[in-house]
């Protein structure tokens, strides 16, 4: 089994480099692999744009993320926070992570000319989020939600006044227990005067927060806002969104794979065609260009597979099942990978080398026309060793001690009943 391995191996990095059993010189092996690089790169960009050609799980929901925020903060302003959102287009990316591209244009529009092109449409029920969100986005609310900005910044100009002035006060203070002339104090506000202005902040502050509360209820208070977060609020709807963008996540890695073997099958195929062609014509540079792109085309093919496993169809359900049967076990998943993919790959094996059996002309026929008992490629006839393939014609026949075919029942010498499956 080793030895046909390393046949295996010795012949397939032999047919990567030669013409016609001829070596590349090494100009030719340099544009060789210029080439095989440039296919390579063109083809993993062909496959990151037919994966991202259907809508993503967060494209075709585009609302769950900020509704499932809402829905778990635990901020008792988490109303007007959701509301501003909608009210000022500043605050679009905690709505959406596709804010509109110009003042003008809603949440609406920019769902649909983020999914326009794409296989696949934005959810019913996130339409109406932006339908609602759009809603409250009014001039007036606009200018309340900007008037609250403003008062916010006027109480962190005063905070910030307040902050100095304290250490003043405080230096001031002590300069005066220790009985320092004032004229020699390095404070510009004397203690009793700095009191006064604290004050005078404190009261504005407290001002501009009962402004600023007023402003809040009066955003909330708009019928637009009332009815956006009986939206937000209501559980069915939601519910609805999170079995929406489950089930998108779900089947997403299993979408991206069939569209990427739908793009990677016409050309494995038509460089198979050709490379099989050009095999039988003895075209050598075409078979040798051919045998490199069905090798490039199926390197990404392996890699897509391989990545699909980790995140796809197959993953989610052994994450599921044992995350529902060990708890936080989930370390298991590995576990199960590791006694799963062996035994699957044992059975592809299996199948490909009965097929490859089955295909393959019996020994009887291949002696009769003189062709390798492993390749099958014709011989001159008597070479105990195949020059196109390396691989040993005879055995030695346990009766008569000459060499006979191997694989055949019967010694071409003696006549003695021989052995098959014992064969080198």
């Amino acid at each position: 089994m080793l030895s046909r391995l390393r046949r295996i191996i010795r012949q397939f990095f032999t047919r990567t480099r030669t013409i016609n059993k001829q070596p590349l010189n090494p100009a030719s092996l340099i544009v060789l692999i210029l080439i095989d690089i440039f296919i390579l790169v063109n083809v993993f960009t062909g496959l990151n744009d037919i994966s991202n050609w259907v809508l993503s799980p967060t494209q075709a929901n585009p609302c769950y993320t900020a509704w499932q925020n809402y829905r778990e903060s635990k901020d008792k302003n988490k109303d007007f926070n959701i509301v501003r959102a909608a009210a000022d287009k500043d605050f679009y990316p905690p709505i959406s992570s596709f804010p509109p591209n110009s003042a003008n244009q809603t949440l609406q529009d920019s769902y649909r000319q983020n999914s326009r092109g794409q296989l696949g449409d934005v959810s019913p029920t996130c339409q109406g989020f932006a339908t609602a969100a759009d809603k409250v986005n009014t001039p007036d609310n606009e200018k309340l939600v900007k008037s609250i900005a403003q008062k916010q910044d006027a109480i962190a100009k005063l905070e910030n006044s307040n902050r100095n002035i304290r250490a003043q006060y405080d230096s001031t203070l002590l300069e005066k227990i220790a009985g320092q002339n004032r004229d020699q104090s390095i404070n510009n506000v004397g203690a009793e005067k700095a009191k006064q202005q604290l004050d005078n902040n404190n009261q504005q502050i407290a001002q501009l927060r009962q402004e600023i509360e007023k402003l809040k209820a009066d955003l909330l208070a708009k019928p637009e806002s009332t009815a956006f977060l009986k939206l937000l609020n209501d559980g069915n709807t939601f519910s609805e969104v999170e079995r929406s963008y489950k089930h998108a996540s779900f089947w997403y890695p299993s979408i991206q794979l069939t569209l990427q073997a739908l793009f990677l099958v016409p050309l494995l195929i038509g460089a198979a065609i050709v490379n099989r062609f050009a095999e039988r014509k003895r075209y050598g540079l075409v078979a040798l260009i051919s045998w490199h792109l069905l090798i490039i085309f199926f390197i990404p093919l392996i890699l897509k597979v391989f990545e699909f496993l980790q995140v796809g169809v197959l993953f989610k359900v052994l994450f599921d099942l044992i995350s529902t049967i060990f708890g936080g076990l989930v370390f298991l998943v590995s576990y199960a990978y590791i006694l799963i993919i062996p035994i699957a790959g044992f059975a592809l094996i299996k199948l490909f080398q009965t097929i490859v059996k089955k295909s393959k002309p019996q020994p009887s026929i291949l002696v009769q026309q003189s062709r390798c008992l492993n390749c099958t490629r014709v011989l001159k006839g008597g070479e105990d060793y195949c020059p196109h393939c390396g691989y040993h014609q005879h055995h030695e026949c346990h009766n008569c001690h000459q060499p006979t075919y191997q694989h055949l029942p019967y010694c071409r010498n003696c006549g003695a009943e021989q052995n098959p499956s014992e064969s080198i």
